[in-house]
């Protein structure tokens, strides 16, 4: 399964629940994936992190 290296997210069972005449429409289950991306850290190491995990490394090095 394909996860951020840095945070550990992971996919998500996304379900939606549509009410219909007062009962609710079992509805088919979707999948969600986090927006991974490969990156080069600071070290060299090329990781797959979520774009999230992307801008907090951005966030640090420009600080420094």
């Amino acid at each position: 399964m394909r996860e951020c290296e840095i945070c550990k997210k992971g996919s998500i069972v996304a379900r939606r629940r549509h009410k219909l005449r007062g009962k609710y429409n079992p509805t088919p289950q979707s999948r969600r994936y986090p927006n991974l991306q490969k990156v080069r850290l600071p070290n060299g190491k090329r990781v797959l992190a979520c774009t999230q995990c992307i801008k907090t490394l951005a966030k640090k090095v420009s600080v420094k």
